[in-house]
């Protein structure tokens, strides 16, 4: 049993008490001291000091002081007043039991407030951080993309004078040709003057052997005749106009009902499919297919380059917008550019191709929920993002990452655990 302390001594101001307590022959620094506003104990074996206070006291302000051998406590008075004594006189077992227990749950409730309190503190300390850090990685992310603009920037002003010397070489060719053209029809017209002078010449000089030797023999007349040359023709140019045809066989030998026939569906077939887009001129055949420029864009996407991957699935979807897997892939790009919006557009318009609902778009049908999940809870859009993982969960309900990640969202929406 503890021996009871009564060799105390204490003193008061009308603010505060001052008690001192002697402790001899035991360790005060093992001492366990309790105080709340009515109660003061100290647990310092084999001693036991126990006062039940006459007034309350603010126990958050007071002080208590350990050394040779004695704690000395300094106890500040709620209300400004001396007291009559330092305990309170008349006070049985059962009313001291229920002083001590009034204590106890008000000391545990204190420790759980002040708990509460400095969580709440950390908690916004943490907050505090992650936006800091948020806001660099976007100045940083922000940089990047700038750097990335003047280096497209840089290489379309190199490609435009590329072009620019490509196409003075080219008129200057063409210069060079019509110049040496020109040179030859000058020659083929100077070679013209002349034989036609020689012509002239000859006709000239037979009809002068004609008039001087009429009286001669017939057979020397004619050969003057056949020694003549007549003068050349003159130098002309003849149009000829083709009819066009599609077809390169010629007209007497093709079938005209069904070429037409194959011309109306295959304007037909390029109606449907928007294939006169002006960005498909210099295109190949077969670079204007979907799944080519789909499989283009994951190439893309592979390599980080999510603008120009974006910009293939968006010719391929002017192509053909019932491919689920276009929307779904370029919903990817756009979450890592952080277009929050735009993901969730095309995460949904993934969904609402993705039907009936089988199992062989089961896996399709999980990533566009996990990826427009993701893009809610970047918004801070919680709810809205913890339906679609569990949503996704429904599909996969053994996928560990989904569930653990569904378990954060839901902390956060709960509020025990920092929102990311």
């Amino acid at each position: 049993m503890p021996l009871q302390v009564s060799d105390y001594s204490w003193q008061q101001t009308r603010t505060a008490v001052f008690i001192s307590v002697p402790l001899r022959g035991v360790s005060v620094r093992d001492a366990d001291v309790f105080c709340t506003e009515n109660y003061l104990k100290v647990n310092c074996p084999p001693f036991l000091f126990e006062v039940f206070l006459y007034a309350p006291i603010d126990d958050e302000s007071s002080k208590a002081k350990i050394g040779n051998d004695t704690i000395v406590f300094t106890l500040h008075k709620k209300e400004a007043a001396m007291w009559e004594t330092l305990s309170l006189s008349g006070v049985d077992k059962e009313m001291m039991q229920r002083i001590r227990e009034k204590s106890i749950l008000q000391a545990q409730k204190s420790a759980k407030e002040a708990m509460e309190a400095k969580a709440s503190a950390r908690r916004e300390d943490q907050k505090y951080t992650l936006n800091v850090m948020m806001k660099i990685e976007e100045e940083e992310r922000k940089r990047i993309e700038d750097m990335k603009e003047n280096e497209r920037i840089k290489a379309t002003k190199e490609l435009e004078t590329w072009k620019e010397h490509q196409r003075k070489a080219e008129e200057h060719k063409i210069v060079q040709r019509e110049e040496k053209l020109y040179q030859q029809e000058k020659q083929i017209e100077e070679e013209r003057k002349k034989l036609k002078h020689k012509g002239l010449t000859r006709n000239s000089v037979s009809r002068n052997l004609a008039t001087k030797g009429r009286n001669s023999e017939i057979i020397f007349f004619e050969k003057l005749k056949e020694d003549s040359i007549p003068a050349p023709r003159s130098v002309g140019n003849i149009k000829i106009n083709f009819t066009p045809r599609v077809f390169p066989t010629a007209l007497r030998e093709s079938q005209v009902a069904a070429e037409e026939e194959w011309l109306h569906k295959q304007a037909e077939a390029r109606r449907a499919m928007n294939t006169d887009i002006a960005e498909l001129c210099d295109l190949k055949e077969e670079e204007k297919n979907p799944e080519w420029l789909k499989d283009k864009g994951n190439k893309l996407f592979a390599t980080e380059n999510y603008l120009a991957a974006i910009n293939a699935y968006n010719l391929a979807i002017r192509l053909n917008n019932k491919i689920p897997l276009l929307y779904l892939n370029r919903a990817a790009c756009h979450l890592k550019l952080k277009n929050l919006h735009k993901a969730i557009e095309d995460s949904s318009k993934a969904l609402e191709l993705l039907t009936p609902p089988v199992a062989d778009n089961a896996n399709a049908r999980m990533k566009a929920h996990i990826r427009r999940g993701t893009a809610f809870c970047q918004l801070e859009l919680y709810v809205e993002g913890l339906q679609d993982y569990e949503a996704a969960l429904k599909i996969d309900p053994s996928n560990k990452i989904v569930q653990n990640d569904a378990e954060k969202i839901r902390n956060i929406i709960q509020g025990t655990e920092l929102k990311s």
